[in-house]
């Protein structure tokens, strides 16, 4: 199950207490003030992951604490800053502050994202000594670190969309275009959740299938149309054993109409599979029929290597120069 949006709290570490204490050891009954700083609280951080499913952890895990600096002790002993947390979340993640409003997003891997800072430790009274205050007996408490309470939704980062209705063959075509494993079966609502690939350098993902009414909640549509937004380009997969092409075709993009209507402009390819399943009247019908509406149009049988390979050269060719 892909758990693609979750609220969250998140606690930075406070700072140790600062330690308030006189010199006393075998040469020195009652010396000056030795009593040293607290440690600064951990920062949490967020950072990008190529793993989608990096939200499930936050299923039931609904709070993330850092850990508290150490106090200082005497003889000027210095408590130890505490270490800091980095919570990985997918590509794609959008950061919500609820409170503040403010939105970050995590769009790459190498950038970690500061979120709630770490109290910074209290001074000892070593550190209040002076001329007119030989010896001190206050000391600071430790700051709180920040806490914030955050929405995290997840809108998949890919290159290239891979679009169409139920068994139009997205997951096999995934599989050999890419390094991804999605589950593969001959029935509808095989895929349950995206699945991601890299075709090349370039990152492709499989959208579950949609149906009629997907915009309005029927199916798995409306879970996972969010997730076309941020693609560059969609291959929409169209099964030729079906009769109506132009029927499947139509039926996605009114959906797309009824979602978000700025879909309907991002660049697309036609891609029509099953090609070994019919004969060749049947697949230059349905390419002319989309030529004609000013659509590219590809076609591909997984069970042919050299349609397999002419269609990776193609996609790659097509996505390095959109």
């Amino acid at each position: 199950m892909l758990v693609d949006n979750v609220t969250l709290l998140v606690k930075a570490g406070n700072g140790g207490n600062g330690s308030s204490s006189l010199l006393h050891n075998g040469l020195t009954f009652k010396g000056g003030p030795d009593g040293g700083n607290g440690g600064n609280g951990g920062n949490i951080y967020f950072q990008g992951s190529t793993n989608i499913t990096d939200l499930r952890e936050f299923r039931f895990k609904k709070k993330i604490i850092a850990q508290d600096g150490i106090a200082g002790g005497r003889q000027k002993l210095f408590g130890k800053n505490a270490p800091h947390l980095t919570i990985y979340v997918p590509l794609g993640t959008s950061i919500t502050d609820i409170v503040s409003g403010k939105i970050y997003e995590i769009t790459d891997i190498t950038r970690m994202l500061l979120i709630a800072s770490g109290g910074k430790g209290g001074r000892g009274n070593a550190e209040f000594k002076s001329a007119t205050n030989q010896t001190p007996m206050y000391a600071e408490y430790g700051k709180s670190g920040q806490e914030k309470k955050l929405f995290l939704e997840l809108r998949l980062i890919a290159e290239i969309g891979l679009i169409g209705l139920p068994n139009a063959g997205k997951s096999s075509l995934l599989s050999v275009l890419t390094n991804a494993t999605p589950k593969i079966a001959n029935y509808p609502f095989t895929t349950l959740e995206p699945n991601i690939g890299m075709l090349g350098t370039h990152p492709i993902a499989d959208i579950p299938g949609l149906i009629e009414g997907a915009a309005s909640g029927r199916g798995l549509g409306a879970t996972f149309l969010k997730h076309i937004e941020k693609t560059k380009i969609l291959i929409h997969c169209i099964e030729l054993t079906d009769n109506d092409a132009e029927k499947r075709y139509e039926t996605v993009r009114h959906e797309f109409k009824q979602f978000n209507q700025s879909l309907l402009e991002k660049p697309e390819i036609i891609l029509l599979t099953k090609t070994d399943l019919v004969d060749e009247k049947t697949i230059q019908k349905n390419a002319r029929m989309f030529e004609k509406q000013g659509k590219k149009v590809l076609t591909c049988s997984l069970y042919n290597q050299n349609s397999v390979a002419s269609l990776q050269k193609t996609l790659e060719t097509i996505i390095e120069n959109t």
